[in-house]
């Protein structure tokens, strides 16, 4: 007889914790991790702050599972789109049209998500800023991975340095939704776009 109410406790938690990080990716994306609280949460949305402990625990463990909620959340808004296109050169460009695509129409207000909070623990030693490293380096070895495979197949010239060119197209990506943020303009996203091209191009053995 116990069944139905255990398993209405567990879907009543389950719940609160997806409405918990809902809130809380948003808030994140433009306040930073530090910003997030367990009281906080639980005014926003209207819930105990007892029942928003009991799923995280502690102000970590919210950070952490904020920071594994917005990973999911990127995947789904940059990666899933191009994941059916074949190995290589134009699933590259695929790729980095996507996240720009994802930054500009703003999948969380800040902006990407990851760019935001980075800042605030690059230096801060710790199990959030180790979290954080591991997507980023997960992105990064993506894209590695289709370089390496364009090479492969000769769509990129043998010479080719991938470690270069994936932190290049990184590194417009992220400024386009930096200065996009910071300026308020759009065509930021149109020149990084350009600057991608430039490089697939130049090292295509298409061009």
């Amino acid at each position: 007889m116990e069944a139905p109410t255990t398993d209405g406790r567990v879907q009543r938690g389950n719940e609160t914790r997806r409405a918990v990080l809902g809130r809380a990716v948003e808030l994140a994306s433009v306040e930073g991790l530090e910003a997030l609280s367990i009281g906080r949460l639980a005014t926003d949305l209207g819930l105990s702050k007892s029942g928003v402990f009991a799923s995280f625990g502690s102000k970590e463990g919210l950070q952490l599972a904020t920071v594994r909620a917005a990973q999911r959340i990127f995947y789904d808004a940059v990666v899933a789109p191009v994941d059916g296109l074949p190995f290589g050169l134009g699933r590259l460009r695929a790729l980095c049209e996507s996240w720009l695509a994802y930054s500009r129409r703003r999948v969380f207000p800040g902006g990407c998500f990851f760019y935001a909070v980075s800042a605030e623990f690059d230096a801060r030693p710790g199990p959030v800023r180790d979290a954080l490293a591991v997507v980023a380096r997960a992105w990064e070895g993506h894209m590695t991975d289709l370089a390496r495979a364009a090479r492969a197949a000769g769509e990129l010239s043998a010479d080719t340095d991938l470690d270069l060119l994936v932190f290049s197209l990184i590194s417009l990506l992220e400024t386009a939704n930096a200065q996009s943020l910071l300026y308020g303009e759009e065509n930021r996203y149109d020149l990084a776009a350009a600057g991608v091209a430039r490089l697939l191009d130049q090292a295509s053995t298409a061009a």
